[in-house]
């Protein structure tokens, strides 16, 4: 057991150094810019992806508040659109499991607003057909992927890819780069807040 604990661990650590930094660093930037021109986030995903495009939408949403009770702080306007049960199921058993996301996209989603996809495989259909729906309204488009990014790499403005073939240290890594973005937009609010008090 110990010994598959360090393979899995050893195999998790030389993963993340060959994940870009600058493909990093562009999509934080991107995601920081969204915010700034406050836009509309919107995360997809399926299964385990699923869970961490909600727990993304957590940590951007609450997680970067400096000041919570203050209606004057910027804050950003992210949907995961994988917690909605009633509309998934409803698309999902009326239409398609394929069309769950653009569905709902064409309801909400603007130009100008993001669409992140998080996936392993890239080739998801109902991901594909949310990516497709974003760009069809000017939606800048970003995705978290692995393997070898799949379909969905060609169809984004912006990829992070995981160089793995194993799910679970794709999931691993992309939890990471939320938990980064989140971390790294936290603290450029903390430097911003800071600022404004020394006027």
């Amino acid at each position: 057991m110990v010994d598959f604990v360090k393979a899995y661990f050893n195999e998790l650590k030389n993963t993340i150094d060959n994940v870009s930094l600058e493909d990093t660093k562009k999509a934080v930037d991107m995601i920081y810019k969204a915010y700034k021109e406050n836009k509309q986030i919107f995360l997809i995903g399926n299964g385990g992806s699923a869970a961490t495009a909600s727990h993304f939408a957590c940590d951007l949403n609450k997680g970067t508040l400096q000041r919570v009770y203050d209606k004057n702080e910027r804050r950003f306007r992210v949907i995961s659109m994988a917690d909605n049960v009633s509309i998934l199921t409803a698309y999902g058993n009326d239409l398609s499991y394929d069309d769950i996301f653009s569905q709902q996209l064409k309801n909400l989603v603007n130009e100008g607003d993001m669409v992140i996809a998080i996936t392993g495989s890239g080739n998801s259909k109902n991901i594909l057909n949310g990516l497709k729906t974003a760009s069809e309204v000017g939606a800048v488009t970003v995705a978290f992927l692995g393997f070898d990014g799949g379909e969905a790499k060609n169809m984004v403005d912006h990829s992070v890819l995981v160089p793995s073939n194993h799910y679970g240290r794709i999931e691993d890594i992309h939890m990471v780069l939320c938990h980064l973005i989140s971390s790294y937009i936290t603290e450029m609010k903390k430097k911003e807040s800071a600022d404004e008090k020394e006027y």
